[in-house]
């Protein structure tokens, strides 16, 4: 399996065992998590052209994700 850029274990290496207490212990942060990383694999396949999309989907794909790092940020400060 080829490695996935912007993991987010790669994004807070500092924050790695919060990112799993919170997964356990509150739903709305797994959630997000769950999220992002389905998304960041959907990106990761599309970039290296095994699931090709247009660049206005890849676009708003990479928006989206930067969102949800911008929600998932703050849990992890």
């Amino acid at each position: 399996m080829s490695h996935t850029p912007n993991e987010l274990a790669e994004q807070f290496p500092q924050a790695v065992e919060k990112m799993h207490d919170l997964k356990t212990s509150d739903a709305h942060f797994a959630k997000l998590h769950d999220d992002y990383h389905e998304l960041n694999r959907d990106i990761h396949r599309a970039e290296t052209d095994v699931e090709p999309t247009d660049d206005f989907h890849l676009e708003d794909m990479r928006k989206k994700r930067l969102a949800l790092l911008d929600e998932i940020s703050p849990y992890l400060r």
